[in-house]
């Protein structure tokens, strides 16, 4: 008997396409000129696309340099390859990559190990190919030197200007730089002048930001007023018109880790560089003050750790609530709130008292988040998607009253009637 053998032909499946994705990065401005980052994005996009492979997304940091590794565009691309969705890389150059000898050899070998190859355009190397460790070991060699001659060069540089008594920056309120000089802008010059004449009226660095904010003066980039910048006009030296410079300097040319120098680096001091805002002597006063009032106010003991810490967020802004003592007692209260008052944030603080009633019956070791939304509601979380609603009452007049307060308004009351 014979027996016919069909034979049956599978349809071919179609190769797997390669996963290309780019980095580009721009470190300064010229390179922001020549190179900008929209360009290179535009430019590694279609070059994907154009050799047939899949296109893998193109990751890009703007001003960061290759010597530092907190590059958000550089580790989401690493995160990729490590997540399996990338099998090639394709950048400029070595330089572009990074400019450190040892990480870019770790991290080129972390790929390597993955099986995602990087390709240097400028230096034709992929990494790897037999030879491309070697190569890539000389190159990055000579551009780790590139860096530290360029790191030197600015140094020299920055401190022939420190020795010609020009200022570092030119980005102060009150002031704008012509020819490596101070000049005065009236207008700020008087916002200067406004902040320190009411912190030495006694107000402090939020009233007088919410001051600013609330009479639309805005900072030197446009924007609204934060304690911060309140407090760094309040200790600049500059507004003296005199400078000190070289107040900080760079550990070196690969950490680029700025310090603050107690005298390993020389400083220099130039009396009378450009018109002051502030007279010395008024200066003086301020930080005289700022010291009395950071004693006074420095906590005795480290602050403890209260049960609804790091637990209450406001529904309104997202911000935490924090615990604050007031004259009827103690309060928690929308961060931002306390701050920047209803403008910044509409929610309502919650008295402590009504918290513990609230959570008699609730663990709070167990939650994730109490949600405090508008209406009194408060939204108890647990990290099994489960939630309670808890609803709270104002406290009457009456009771919010201590007794402080209660024998402080019988005190003026006898007062009132023994003066008639």
């Amino acid at each position: 008997m014979t027996r016919k053998i069909e034979q049956v032909r599978f349809a071919e499946s179609a190769p797997k396409k390669k996963r290309v994705a780019a980095y580009a990065r721009v470190s300064s401005g010229k390179d922001a000129m020549l190179h900008s980052l929209s360009a290179q994005v535009s430019y590694y996009s279609d070059y994907i696309q154009s050799n047939g492979w899949e296109y893998a997304g193109v990751y890009a940091d703007e001003a960061i340099t290759g010597t530092k590794d907190k590059r958000d565009g550089f580790q989401k691309l690493l995160t990729e390859c490590r997540k399996g969705n990338v099998d090639m890389v394709i950048t400029k150059s070595i330089s572009r990559f990074a400019r450190n000898t040892v990480t870019l050899l770790t991290t080129v070998r972390e790929l390597k190990e993955l099986g995602v190859d990087v390709y240097f355009e400028e230096q034709n190397i992929h990494t790897t190919s037999a030879d491309g460790e070697l190569m890539l070991t000389i190159l990055a060699s000579y551009a780790q030197e590139e860096s530290l001659s360029v790191s030197e060069n600015t140094k020299w540089r920055i401190r022939r200007n420190f020795e010609d008594g020009k200022p570092w920056s030119g980005f102060v309120l009150g002031y704008r730089c012509e020819n490596g000089q101070y000049v005065i802008v009236p207008e700020e010059a008087e916002v200067v002048r406004r902040i320190y004449r009411e912190y030495l009226e006694g107000l402090g660095a939020t009233a007088i930001m919410k001051g600013l904010n609330d009479d639309g003066i805005r900072t030197r980039t446009g924007k609204p007023w934060r304690i911060g910048g309140v407090l760094k006009i309040l200790k600049n030296y500059n507004y003296t018109g005199n400078l000190l410079l070289q107040k900080t300097y760079s550990e070196n040319h690969l950490t680029k880790r700025k310090l603050v120098n107690n005298g390993e680096q020389p400083q220099y001091h130039v009396a009378g560089a450009h018109d002051a805002i502030i007279d010395l002597a008024t200066w003086e006063a301020v930080q005289d003050e700022i010291a009395r009032r950071a004693e006074q106010y420095a906590p005795t003991k480290k602050a403890s750790s209260y049960p609804f810490t790091g637990l209450i967020v406001c529904g309104t802004c997202g911000k935490h609530y924090r615990r604050k003592t007031t004259a009827s007692g103690i309060i928690w209260v929308c961060t931002t709130y306390n701050t920047y008052g209803k403008k910044g944030c509409a929610s309502k603080a919650i008295p402590e008292s009504i918290l513990y009633d609230l959570t008699a019956d609730i663990p709070l070791g167990d939650l994730t988040a109490i949600r405090a939304e508008n209406g009194n509601t408060l939204v108890f979380c647990w990290g099994d998607g489960t939630q309670a609603v808890k609803r709270w009452k104002d406290r009457s007049r009456a009771e919010s009253w201590t007794e402080e307060m209660k024998e402080a308004a019988r005190q003026k009351t006898l007062a009132r009637t023994a003066n008639k």
